[in-house]
């Protein structure tokens, strides 16, 4: 297999998702970027809870 075929096998669950899920994920991979560049990121887990319940509400 090609590097570009792995790339869409990886990609391929993240596009088919619904809109709400592709949202949850793009907004959590947004706050880990964030996260990356703090000595110690902090209260992760609350905030893709909070994330979630935004999306869901």
């Amino acid at each position: 297999m090609n590097q570009k075929a792995d790339i869409n096998n990886v990609q391929k669950p993240i596009t088919d998702a619904p809109a709400e899920v592709r949202q949850i994920i793009e907004r959590v991979l947004k706050l880990e970027k964030d996260k990356l560049y703090q000595k110690s990121p902090r209260n992760i887990n609350e905030d893709i809870l909070q994330i979630i319940k935004e999306v869901v509400q």
